[in-house]
Formats: C-alpha cells, structure tokens, sequence
C-alpha cells in the first residue's frame, strides 16, 4: 500500500504501569472521520490494509495498531490480556491525538474495542464489532480445560513460508494476493524461510484465559455511542442461525446498536471483503457525524 506510512508510538500501560512500543500503520486523509483499526489474537494491523486504503480513498484518516507481541510491535514480559490491551489503546490514541475516533475491532480486537468503548466513552465517536466482540468464551465451553484444549493453536515452526502461503491460497481462495501476504506476517520468516511465532504459545493461551474470564457482555451498557455489529455468517443454516442469535442478544444489550450481516465471509471478514467493510465503516462514521 504506497499510500500508508509506520511509526513506532511509545506508550505507558496504565494498567502494568510498564512501557511498550506498538507499531503502528497510518494513512492519513484530509477528511473529518479518523478510524482507529484492531486486529485479532494472533493476527496483525496489516489485515487492515485494504480497509484502510478504502477508508483513505474516501478522503479519511485511518490507524491500524499491532498490539503487544503481535506484528512489528515489541514483546514486554507482561500484559497480555484484553483489560491491558484496551488500556493501550487508549494510550495510542492519546498519543497521537486522534479521539474521538471510530474504532473496530475483529474477533479478539473486538472483544478489547468494547472495553475500550466502555472505559474511555469520550475517545470513542463510534464502535465497530468484525465477527468479535461477543464472543463468551465461558458460554462455549463446558469448562476452561476443554476450551483451552480447543483453542491451543497448531504449531506451525519448521513450516516453509512457501507452503504457509499456498495453504492460506488454498482455503481462501478469493483473497488477495495482498490478504495473503499480510496474514503471512501474521509470523516471523527466517532466511532460511522457515516461520515462527511472533506471540509465544504462553501468550497467547494467557489472553484466551482473559477472554474466558472477561466476556464483553458485562460491558454492552455503557456502550453510549453507535455500535455496528457485522458478524460472518457460515453457509449452513444452523450455525448461522447460533451466531444470529448470539449477535441480536448482544445488540439489544448496547443502547446504540445496529447490525450488517456478512454472509458467506470467512472469520478475517476485513481481509476477505475489506471493500464492503470500509463501506459500512463509512456510513457508521457518518451516522455518528449527525
């Protein structure tokens, strides 16, 4: 994306009280809407790419983060839970100066965006929930033994990139080329090329039990600004019927809700239909405007 610059924002965790450095893409517009982008567990801001390159097509300003351990952002010891990470959000915007902003969150991102939302109301215009943000991970499971077993994410060192990308070909294969490559940074590749984790296996179990003992649902209430939830809704019928479900519970909990469906979208629903996902953010902004 030659339209889109980095920078490293230096923030203070005001949870931890320890100092990181989160990496941060930014495509910079003269319009009045600035968009704050969160990605997922495990995951990366270059997700956000083509939203974001969207989003600046319209003329509008545009941040997408990479959290702690996740993309080019350093790793400090500590911190790996969704209360931190909306902490440091709410530092990165202070730092750069962008509240209020509209701010979406994908999957985890989701779930960390409603706490943010809900803690800090003034910095947020308007809040956007990409197939996250209800996820309980408590109202899942039978216990927190099953879901971690569930949840463990496969071992993927020793894998070539080579094969790492013509697999993520294989199960999307209406993606870009550009989606492709930034879910590929979703890890580290030697020179060899072989990957590696970016977000240690320790980690990353660490925020899943945040996720089990934090569900967002305790948060829909204070949610006061307008709230777009865009859930993926799988081919069969029952499943998606499950999620609809699960989603319009949500929304009548938010005093400000409101909710597009994606049907047909795989999980990564910005890195698999980012047009339509700018589109929606778009008329969110605007509806938070009047």
């Amino acid at each position: 994306m030659d339209d889109v610059d980095t920078l490293s924002v230096p923030v203070r965790s005001s949870v931890l009280g320890d100092d990181v450095d989160l990496e941060v893409r930014r495509w910079v517009g003269p319009g009045r809407h600035r968009f704050l982008l969160v990605h997922g567990l495990a995951s990366n801001a270059r997700l956000w790419d083509e939203v974001a390159a969207a989003l600046a097509a319209a003329g509008h300003s545009a941040y997408a983060v990479d959290l702690r351990s996740h993309g080019e952002s350093n790793a400090p010891p500590g911190g790996y839970d969704s209360a931190t990470a909306a902490a440091d959000l709410a530092a990165v915007v202070g730092e750069l100066g962008i509240a209020p902003a509209v701010v979406a969150g994908q999957s985890w991102g989701g779930n960390v965006v409603v706490r943010y939302a809900a803690e800090q109301p003034a910095q947020v215009a308007a809040l956007a929930l990409v197939d996250g943000g209800w996820i309980d991970l408590a109202a899942e499971f039978a216990s927190w033994q099953e879901c971690a077993a569930a949840l463990r994410p496969p071992d993927l060192s020793g894998l070539h990139v080579d094969d790492l990308r013509q697999g993520i070909r294989d199960r999307h294969p209406d993606w870009s080329g550009s989606a492709i490559d930034a879910t590929v940074a979703n890890l580290r590749v030697d020179e060899a090329g072989r990957v590696s984790r970016r977000l240690s296996l320790e980690r990353h179990m660490a925020i899943v039990r945040s996720m089990w003992d934090d569900p967002p649902a305790r948060y829909y209430g204070a949610l006061t600004m307008p709230t777009l939830l865009m859930p993926a809704l799988p081919t069969a019928s029952a499943r998606a019927a499950a999620i609809r479900a699960r989603v319009t519970a949500a929304a009548a909990a938010m005093p400000r809700a409101m909710i597009s469906e994606y049907a047909g979208a795989d999980h990564d629903v910005h890195a698999h239909r980012p047009h339509e996902v700018a589109k929606d953010l778009l008329r969110l902004a605007d509806e938070a405007a009047r």
